[in-house]
């Protein structure tokens, strides 16, 4: 598994590097000012959840655990989600895609990576401060 949460998340941050540079130099002036800045959204919370992904592998490596796998899971869903929909939702007016049909799926991203984001932190509660020391936190 961790092999394979390496692996995505490589893949997470390379195409997060290719879709800026598109961003940047192929939509540069094709996209109104408000678009470009919800596309370049995309692109940093995409970026922030690769090293989410990263560590998810990283703790995985050390100690496996369910609260691990799920966390990764929660934050790769909410890049497709959130990001995708970001750069969906953007680009709309290029390749008319309906934003209606889009527009309910980045605030599920959202949820994704607070979910995430709230097994990680009860995964290090449980494993770095120890159940007997929880209720100081």
């Amino acid at each position: 598994m961790q092999k394979t949460f390496l692996f995505l998340a490589c893949v997470m941050g390379a195409l997060a590097v290719a879709l800026g540079a598109f961003g940047a130099h192929a939509l540069g002036d094709l996209l109104d000012p408000h678009m470009r800045m919800v596309y370049e959204k995309g692109i940093t919370y995409q970026f922030y959840h690769v090293f989410a992904l990263i560590a998810c592998h990283l703790l995985a490596s050390q100690k496996p655990s369910r609260m691990i796998k799920w966390a990764f899971w929660m934050f790769f869903s909410g890049i497709i989600c959130f990001s995708g929909s970001l750069y969906l939702i953007s680009t709309a007016s290029l390749t008319d895609i309906p934003v209606g049909i889009i527009g309910p799926i980045t605030p599920i991203g959202g949820l994704l990576f607070i979910t995430g984001w709230i097994l990680l932190s009860v995964y290090a509660m449980r494993n770095f401060f120890g159940h007997n020391n929880l209720h100081g936190i």
